[in-house]
């Protein structure tokens, strides 16, 4: 739960997914690339994106101290635009640092990669 903030009155009813990480910079410009999202705000702490059209929650990227031993709690999904080819995009999430992952998915439509640091994601068919 977060206290009001200004930065997250017009973002509806979730102001932000909070991802843990240990290099902020570095993630902001792996996601920032992969969602095509706006980077607001970059620190060595901390990294803020969001939408391009300024709208929903934002995605924030906090340093955190350790290595996480636990399945993470966040799960995201990307969906490729209308017309977009699943397969390309997966490529291109690949080309700029996405990896493979196996969450136990077996034979589903969507291709489940993990993000630099490890975080598992998944690639959605085209809306």
């Amino acid at each position: 739960m977060l206290e009001p903030r200004p930065i997250y009155r017009d973002t509806g009813p979730i102001a932000t997914v909070v991802v843990n990480c240990a290099d902020p910079r570095a993630m902001a410009r792996f996601w920032s690339e992969a969602t095509d999202w706006t980077l607001h705000e970059v620190t060595d702490d901390h990294a803020r994106l969001r939408s391009a059209q300024g709208v929903g929650p934002y995605l924030e990227l906090l340093r955190t101290s350790g290595v996480e031993t636990v399945w993470n709690r966040v799960h995201l999904d990307l969906m490729p635009y209308p017309g977009d080819d699943q397969s390309a995009e997966v490529a291109r999430l690949r080309a700029l640092g996405a990896t493979d992952a196996d969450v136990g998915q077996g034979d589903v439509p969507w291709v489940c990669l993990a993000d630099p640091e490890g975080n598992e994601f998944c690639v959605l068919t085209p809306g």
